[in-house]
């Protein structure tokens, strides 16, 4: 079975390729503390489905490109929106 990770889309600019970043929390081999492990996968998309803020499922596959060798699986949740604030001038 192939492996699949969860991730955020962080980029869906790039043509049938979204950029996924994945969290982990991981332990210290000697210490025994946890710390947050976050990495990004190149992901192939055929479709162009996925957008900026999605929760998706990534699974591993044949590599399409040097970087590039996980492809969608499906997407969990679609992003609610973003919130952009308007730049304002200050006036002296």
């Amino acid at each position: 079975m192939a492996k699949t990770l969860t991730g955020v889309v962080s980029s869906d600019v790039s043509d049938k390729t979204i950029t996924v970043v994945v969290t982990s929390r991981e332990t210290h081999p000697i210490y025994g503390k946890q710390y947050t492990v976050t990495r990004k996968y190149a992901a192939h998309d055929e479709n162009n489905e996925a957008k900026k803020g999605d929760k998706v499922v990534i699974a591993e596959s044949r590599p399409f490109s040097k970087r590039k060798s996980f492809i969608l699986e499906s997407i969990v949740e679609k992003s609610r929106g973003s919130v952009e604030l308007k730049d304002e001038e200050v006036s002296a």
